[in-house]
C-alpha cells in the first residue's frame, strides 16, 4: 500500500556489455541483489525496452524507474548512443538503420509507458555521479568501462551533457577507444593506468574541477602508483554508484 510518498526506485544501469538493475529504498539501500543480463545485439529501441522490462520483472515492485544509458541523452530523448547502433556490440560495424532508429527515440516516454511508472532517463555517467557527488563546487565524474563516461556537476546541479567519449585524443583515437576496455586488455593494467592518468591530467585545465571521481567497472583496476600521482582531488568510487545514484538522481538539481 502506498501512502503518497515514493518508497522504492528501480534503478537500471545500461552498459555496452551488460545491463544490471536493483530496487532501492529512499535511503539508497538495495532491497534486492542486483541482477545482470548481457546486452543483446543487435539492439533496436523496442528490444531495449523489452529487455529492461524483463529485468525489472525479476525484481521487487517499485514506485518509479531510473535508467542510465550510454550516449547523448537530452530530456529523456536519445540524440546518439555509441554502442547500441552497432551490429554485434562495441567496436563492431555501425548499422545505419539502428542509427536512424535510435536518433530522436523518446526513451523516457517509451519506458514510462512500458513500466507504467514515472521514469527518468539520463546518461549512465550522470546517474553514477548522482550517487557520489558531494553537491558542493565543481565535480567531474569519469566512468571507465567499455568506453569513457562523463558527467559534470556544479553545486549538485547537473550541467548539460558533454559526450567526451567521442572526442579525439591521440593517434586518431577517441577517448572511448583510448582508455576503453579493449585497450586495457591489450595494454595490461599498468600501461592502461598510465593512459588514464594522462587523460585526467589533460582534462584538468579544461574543467578546473574541485574534485574528480573515477567510477565504472574498470576504475578499481587503476594501479595505486598511478592513482597516487593524480593527486588528492581524484577519488575512485564504487561501480555500484551506477545503481545507487538512481535514487538521488530524482532529488539533485538536474538538466532533464
Amino acid at each position: 500500500m502506498h501512502t503518497g510518498r515514493v518508497a522504492f526506485t528501480l534503478a537500471i544501469d545500461c552498459g555496452g556489455g551488460g545491463i544490471k538493475g536493483s530496487v532501492l529504498d529512499e535511503a539508497g539501500t538495495m532491497r534486492a541483489q542486483p541482477i545482470r543480463v548481457p546486452t543483446p545485439y543487435p539492439l533496436p529501441p523496442d528490444l531495449f525496452v523489452k529487455t529492461l522490462v524483463g529485468l525489472g520483472g525479476r525484481l521487487p515492485n517499485a514506485d518509479r524507474v531510473t535508467v542510465g544509458m550510454p550516449g547523448m541523452i537530452r530530456h529523456g530523448v536519445v540524440v546518439a548512443t555509441p554502442h547500441y547502433v552497432t551490429r554485434s556490440g562495441p567496436r563492431t560495424r555501425v548499422d545505419p538503420e539502428l542509427v536512424e532508429a535510435w536518433h530522436g527515440f523518446d526513451a523516457r516516454t517509451a519506458l514510462a509507458e512500458a513500466f507504467g511508472l514515472p521514469t527518468l532517463v539520463l546518461n549512465d555517467a550522470e546517474v553514477h555521479g548522482a550517487g557520489v557527488v558531494a553537491g558542493t563546487g565543481c565535480e567531474l565524474v569519469l566512468t571507465l568501462g567499455t568506453g569513457l563516461g562523463c558527467a559534470l556537476f556544479d553545486g549538485g546541479e547537473l550541467a548539460p551533457h558533454l559526450e567526451m567519449s567521442q572526442a579525439p585524443v591521440r593517434w586518431g583515437m577517441s577517448y572511448d577507444t583510448y582508455i576503453g576496455e579493449h585497450e586495457r586488455r591489450r595494454l595490461g593494467d599498468a600501461l592502461w593506468s598510465r593512459r588514464v592518468r594522462n587523460v585526467v591530467e589533460g582534462l584538468r585545465p579544461v574543467f578546473l574541477w574541485d574534485r574528480v571521481y573515477l567510477g565504472g567497472g574498470n576504475s578499481r583496476l587503476i594501479t595505486p602508483t598511478q592513482l597516487a600521482r593524480m593527486g588528492d582531488d581524484v577519488v575512485v568510487v564504487p561501480n555500484t554508484a551506477g545503481i545507487v545514484g538512481g535514487v538521488r538522481a530524482w532529488t539533485l538539481g538536474q538538466v532533464r
